[in-house]
């Protein structure tokens, strides 16, 4: 026959540590900022990243840019260029080239619309996002339209009126 403990027993403390945010999928492990400056962002699609596993190691880290990264479709197959991935920092010699073309995984009806959407004028498609779903690197890639000088311009005054707007609002809750 057992005991009964005198005092009340506590079950120890978990010790595993939290998961870094970027790697759960919590937070962006890269963005194209200027994306939304520089193009009218008219569809979003999501894509898979064949990727090396430096690289995916290199994205949680950090180091990953898609500043100057623009998607392509050539021979029914999507493909990212000019998405910078920093080397791995405890990565041998066998480490991944930082700018080199890596393929989109999408499903084929995607790459067909994709295919005709870029083909009309004035059409490309633009990365505007990396992140990870499921422990797997997403490329969240937008058919965008270039913006002229002027278009700039005025979306930055509608931004500016809607800023003040915010503002005037605030100021009248408080009195």
């Amino acid at each position: 026959m057992t005991r009964a403990p005198s005092h009340p027993v506590k079950p120890a403390p978990s010790k595993a540590r939290p998961r870094d945010p970027l790697a759960a999928g919590a937070r962006d492990a890269a963005q194209n900022r200027a994306a939304g400056h520089n193009y009218f962002l008219l569809e979003k699609y999501e894509a898979g990243v064949a990727l090396r596993g430096t690289e995916v190691k290199s994205i949680r880290e950090g180091k990953a840019n898609l500043k100057d990264a623009y998607g392509i479709i050539q021979n029914g197959e999507a493909f990212l260029l000019n998405a910078h991935i920093g080397a791995y920092s405890h990565g041998s010699s066998n480490n991944h080239e930082a700018l080199r073309t890596r393929k989109l995984l999408l499903h084929q009806e995607e790459i067909q619309k994709l295919t005709g959407k870029t083909q009309q004028k004035g059409l490309t498609l633009i990365p505007t996002r990396l992140y990870f779903r499921n422990g797997r690197v997403k490329c969240e890639l937008a058919v965008a339209r270039g913006k002229q000088h002027w278009d700039k311009r005025e979306t930055e005054r509608r931004r500016e009126a809607d800023r003040e707007a915010r503002a005037a609002v605030a100021r009248g809750k408080k009195s």
